[in-house]
């Protein structure tokens, strides 16, 4: 499996039950992250703070201009110091608002991307440190989804926290205390009744809307997974022609994200419009108290522009307010999402404590007892015990679902052994070391495996070769492609090496794709070496040199050959004939004839096979 700058902080521990979790436990979860630039958090809320200062000062001033201008008509001073004043005095308040402002913008930034970074690469890490079963049962193009909004849903969560709510709060708290201690407690009592009734309003109907973003959410991930499944599929899509169906149901499923889209909308519509009445009815209560005022003497003009000063400046960031409520809303879910992702339990874990594989000196390979199943009603192996010394290979055969494939997947670690709800299944052993007891890291640097349905990356030949061993240099790849028998293949393209293989390899036939493994495995260069089906996409001549190439891999090394074709494991030390997961026999290609038991059986039907085809041929 593939797997950075910053201090990672420890994987979550995986939240018991199903449901999404609360808002607050979602940004309890995010606050970590954040915290480790607290001092950056603290300067951001400083330069907040600072720019509201400033922003509030702005009425303020504009109701003492108006007051102060009692100058008769015609004297100079209206013209030279009125207006001069007024205009530096708000020229300076704007100018120190825009500026904290963007000082907050540059100090912040660093924690926002550092904390998106942070969380998007651990949930790629866990990711790949789930287990086969769930990459197995996973849905690509909707978890690749759920991340991508994950992601931005962070950046948007903490930029509308920061740069929105925080500012906004605080200006209502400062022009609350102005309008109690300058005016009519009455004032402060109606914009905050105003401002409560809207949060109320906003923050229920919001709730209440939530049903439908996590609607739209689950039918925008699963017409996404539907969509990449079946352009990965283009091939089997055509063979059966079938573009019209897979139109049909990618058309059903955006019908579902239509609905669902429209539903939040028209509820969005609903929210709007009610925001709209709350603050209409606060601002024209404001007016009506400050106007009625004015005409009993008790306020000035200048208190009544201060009040409409106050009232335009409060109520629209206040509107907006409502939207950020609402995408911070719509950011926790999608949050929600990429953290429930995070919690998947790892159903194979490194014990506590685990060390290194210790592969000093002759590394072999042992199978002792062990029972295995994927799920507990149907048993793959059974009490199966078999060893293969180092520079020693070992073939399986049998017929499909015997459990052959399952072997390596053990090997690897992709699974532990035994079968779920019982306990024990018996343990692997390589170079005397339970596999359980050490790093699943060390266990897979000391293994290579030739798989026989080789997935390749979108990249070129030599970066699909030199990811066996990254850090190998070009003449070690060609050197492994020659070894591979597909150099003169390679060079014979014409950009060679830097040959594009195209989305899993699919510009290659199915030879070149497994000699580019073959090839891949034999840079890595491990103890243990793994071959499952490993030439069977191979013509008959490519094949017995590849075999050739493969006895010469193996040698001082532990090989595990998986087969089907009998004719590519007579050479093995050992032959092993699984049935159903139990082992009905072994022993040496001679011995196994010999002994006109199963193997000879299958020996001579695909005999009969090879000599009914090449009858045919002729």
């Amino acid at each position: 499996m593939r797997g950075g700058g910053e201090r990672s902080l420890p994987l979550p521990v995986p939240q018991a039950g199903g449901g999404p979790r609360s808002d607050w436990r979602t940004l309890g979860r995010l606050a970590p992250y954040l915290w480790q630039y607290k001092w950056r958090v603290a300067a951001a809320l400083a330069f907040v703070l600072g720019a509201k200062l400033a922003n509030v000062g702005v009425p303020v001033l504009l109701g003492h201009l108006v007051d102060a201008m009692t100058l008769k008509p015609g004297d100079p001073a209206a013209v030279l110091v009125v207006p001069a004043g007024l205009l530096l005095a708000y020229g300076a308040l704007r100018l120190t608002t825009s500026l904290f402002t963007e000082l907050r913008e540059l100090v912040f930034a660093k924690a926002t991307q550092g904390a998106s970074r942070q969380i998007a690469l651990q949930t790629f890490e866990h990711l790949h440190a789930l287990s086969l079963r769930f990459h197995l049962e996973r849905q690509t193009g909707g978890m690749t989804r759920d991340i991508e909004r994950g992601v931005r849903g962070i950046e948007s969560l903490v930029s509308f926290s920061l740069y929105s709510i925080v500012p906004t709060l605080v200006e209502v708290a400062l022009v609350l205390a102005i309008l109690a201690s300058r005016f009519d407690p009455a004032f402060a009592w109606i914009t905050g009744a105003a401002l409560l009734a809207y949060i109320a309003f906003t923050v229920t109907v919001t709730e209440w809307r939530t049903q439908f973003r996590r609607q739209a959410n689950e039918a925008d991930s699963a017409a996404h997974a539907q969509a990449i499944d079946s352009l990965l599929n283009y091939e089997t899509v055509k063979y059966f022609n079938n573009e019209q169906f897979e139109a049909r149901r990618y058309g059903e499923r955006l019908d579902r994200l239509r609905r669902a889209r429209l539903r939040s909308q028209s509820t969005l519509s609903m929210l709007n419009t009610g925001q709209q009445l709350i603050i209409a009815a606060g601002l024209l209560a404001m007016l009506w108290r400050a106007t009625q005022g004015v005409v009993d003497g008790r306020l000035t003009l200048g208190d009544l522009v201060m009040v409409n000063a106050f009232m335009i400046q409060l109520y629209i960031p206040l509107n907006f307010l409502g939207v950020v409520y609402r995408e911070i809303k719509q950011n926790l879910t999608d949050l929600d999402r990429m953290f429930t992702l995070m919690d998947r339990e790892r159903e194979v874990a490194d014990a506590p404590g685990a060390g290194p594989l210790a592969t000093h000196g002759p590394v072999d390979v042992r199978f002792e007892h062990v029972d295995f199943a994927y799920e507990a009603a149907r048993p793959i192996l059974h009490d199966l015990s078999f060893e293969i010394p180092a520079g020693r290979t070992v073939a399986v055969v049998g017929p499909s679902g015997a459990g052959k494939s399952t072997l390596a997947r053990l090997l690897y670690r992709f699974y532990d052994v035994g079968v779920p709800g019982t306990g024990g299944g018996g343990r692997i052993l390589i170079a005397g070391q339970d596999i359980r007891g050490v790093t699943q890291a060390s266990v897979r640097r000391a293994i290579g495996i030739v798989p026989q349905d080789t997935v390749l990356f979108n990249d070129t030949v030599a970066y699909n070769i030199r990811y066996g061993r990254p850090e190998a240099n070009d003449a070690e790849v060609e050197q492994a492609a020659r070894a591979a028998h597909i150099h003169d293949f390679i060079v014979s393209t014409p950009k060679g090496y830097q040959t594009m293989v195209g989305e899993r390899g699919l510009k290659l036939s199915g030879g070149e794709k497994q000699r580019v493994a073959i090839a891949r495995t034999l840079l890595k260069d491990p103890p243990v070496l793994i071959f499952d089906e490993a030439t069977s996409a191979l013509d008959s001549a490519n094949e017995r040199a590849i075999q050739a190439e493969i006895r010469s891999a193996a040698r001082g090394r532990a090989a595990l050959v998986i087969a089907h074709r009998l004719s590519t494991v007579v050479d093995a030390h050992e032959i092993l004939v699984l049935e159903a997961g139990r082992l009905v026999e072994r022993g040496t290609h001679p011995r196994l004839l010999a002994a006109r038991g199963r193997y000879a059986e299958m020996w001579a039907l695909q005999q009969a096979a090879e000599q009914g085809a090449a009858e045919l041929a002729a």
